[in-house]
């Protein structure tokens, strides 16, 4: 008998789409959304960024054609990209890269290029992770391994644990993190204990595989790339998946880069099987929002504005992590919600239990993934202190 599409397994609804609906039919008007994860300014929108906006126009005006670039996507982007993540002295010549479907993309092109290398690569990835990870290890059946990151009583990494982990990594291996404002946390090794772990990486003989989905949202576009660009100089091959959706604010354009730097000796044949997996998956990379990008970082004007503009987003961010930190502090008496201040990026983990984050969604309208991770992003002056209360209210 043919398969017939009624056999396929049912799926799981999303987590994140799920709050979606319920935030979507709730009738309050002071319900707050702290689950979805994308960047809202003060008046909960999110904007198209001032030199995103300038480029499209000089694009209109300026574009001929719609026809297609290569199957890597272009060499300007590329190089463009390298210099924003591994600085103006990027390696170029240990470079291949790929653009990709957004940064999601990147990871699954990555995935795919391991499973080429070797279908029983292990993939080490943070506990917790971001909860498309191992999805997608699994899915292109290879083994997923967890590493110890986030002790929920601190709420800060446990580090010892951490490297007692990466200690049992074998040679070719590969460790999947997140190169700054770590998702779902917002806890970040420090730059020495990145040192730590490169050293580690590089004499077990692991791949480090980099997501930088976040550049420029926690302490700066240099500082946080800091840590790639030590894995990069510290061990002979990494891979750097990286996103365009936040920090040029293109969520919908789907942009982003798969990067492999390597031996400059293996570097064509690197690039030809990137360039085989986009020609396979998708064939062309989308071209307009990476053309955005290379634009704007092309020009310093339009640079300039843009870095501007971004620091004006990374600072809200830090500022309304300090208002809550202090709401908080002042309401309960106690510092213990002092690591809000000291994560980085739009998430933090509260250590909220499901019971407690159902109770602050029915009572107080505050919605938030039921591992009690939270957008910071979604608050605002006002919501501060709806959520503070609902914390203590809720017991944490």
């Amino acid at each position: 008998m043919s398969p017939r599409l009624t056999t396929l397994p049912p799926q799981a609804p999303d987590a994140i789409l799920h709050l979606m609906e319920q935030f979507r039919a709730d009738p309050r008007d002071d319900k707050t959304d702290l689950g979805v994860g994308v960047y809202r300014n003060a008046a909960g929108e999110t904007p198209v960024m001032r030199a995103i906006k300038e480029a499209e126009r000089l694009l209109w005006q300026a574009e001929t054609t719609k026809t297609y670039t290569t199957m890597a996507g272009d060499a300007g982007f590329h190089r463009a990209m390298a210099r924003l993540i591994l600085g103006e002295g990027a390696p170029l010549h240990r470079l291949a890269a790929a653009a990709t479907v957004g940064g999601t993309s990147a990871i699954n092109i990555a995935l795919q290029l391991l499973r080429r290398l070797n279908p029983e690569t292990r993939v080490w990835m943070s506990s917790p992770t971001w909860a498309n990870h191992p999805v997608m290890v699994r899915h292109l059946g290879l083994t997923g391994r967890e590493y110890t990151y986030f002790d929920p009583e601190t709420r800060a990494i446990d580090f010892d644990a951490m490297m007692r982990d990466l200690g049992a990594v074998e040679p070719g291996d590969v460790v999947l993190m997140h190169g700054c404002c770590h998702n779902p946390t917002g806890a970040n090794p420090t730059l020495p204990q990145w040192a730590e772990v490169a050293a580690l990486l590089r004499d077990r003989g692991a791949l480090p595989m980099v997501d930088l989905a976040y550049q420029g949202f926690g302490d700066g576009l240099d500082q946080d790339a800091a840590a790639t660009r030590l894995l990069v100089d510290t061990c002979p091959e990494v891979l750097i998946a990286a996103s365009c959706s936040k920090n040029f604010g293109l969520y919908r354009e789907r942009t982003g880069i798969l990067m492999a730097l390597g031996a400059e000796a293996d570097r064509d044949l690197v690039q030809g099987n990137l360039t085989n997996l986009n020609r396979i998956t998708y064939s062309f990379p989308p071209d307009h929002g990476a053309r955005l990008v290379t634009m704007v970082l092309d020009s310093d004007e339009l640079r300039a504005d843009w870095m501007a503009e971004l620091e004006q987003i990374r600072s809200g961010m830090t500022d309304i992590r300090a208002r809550l930190a202090d709401e908080l502090r002042a309401r309960s008496g106690s510092d213990r919600f002092g690591f809000l201040a000291q994560h980085r990026g739009m998430f933090s983990r509260l250590g909220a239990n499901p019971e407690q984050v159902a109770q602050m969604r029915d009572v107080h309208g505050i919605y938030m993934l039921g591992d009690s991770r939270i957008n910071l992003a979604g608050l605002t002056e006002a919501s501060v202190p709806v959520l503070a209360r609902a914390m203590l209210d809720a017991g944490l």
